[in-house]
């Protein structure tokens, strides 16, 4: 196994097999850099909240397909109006360097997409509507 360890400001890159380590490198090691302090700014006025991003697009009635995971929208296979069976493919959801199927949990007709090409989504937001 590799390790890489601090000493003293000194990183070395420890690689140990059975009991044997082998030194693999040695370099500087280089501290984090801090910001730089805020100077105190006089208080701005108040901004109104902005309403979330999901109540923006009310969502019609029906059967909410939800994100089964956290990622990025990479392709989306059907438009409003598509009859599904369950089991299809609706969109590719990017997690991790993978490519997720998020399939119809139901036969239906889309009646709703939530989500755009691209767009980030978290667990849970709803992707579209059957």
């Amino acid at each position: 196994m590799k390790y890489k360890i601090t000493l003293k400001g000194r990183t070395y890159e420890v690689e140990v097999e059975r009991g044997e380590a082998m030194l693999l490198d040695e370099y500087d090691a280089k501290a984090p850099v801090q910001a730089a302090p805020v100077a105190n700014l006089a208080p701005a006025a108040p901004v109104a909240a902005a309403a979330p991003v999901a109540a923006a697009a009310e969502t019609v009635a029906g059967t909410p397909v939800p994100a089964p995971l956290p990622g990025n929208i990479l392709t989306i296979n059907v438009k409003a109006g598509d009859a599904v069976k369950a089991g299809d493919v609706l969109l590719l959801i990017e997690a991790m360097k993978m490519e997720n199927e998020v399939t119809a949990p139901t036969d239906g007709v889309v009646k709703q997409v939530c989500v755009d090409k691209g767009q980030v989504v978290a667990t849970g937001d709803t992707l579209l509507v059957l």
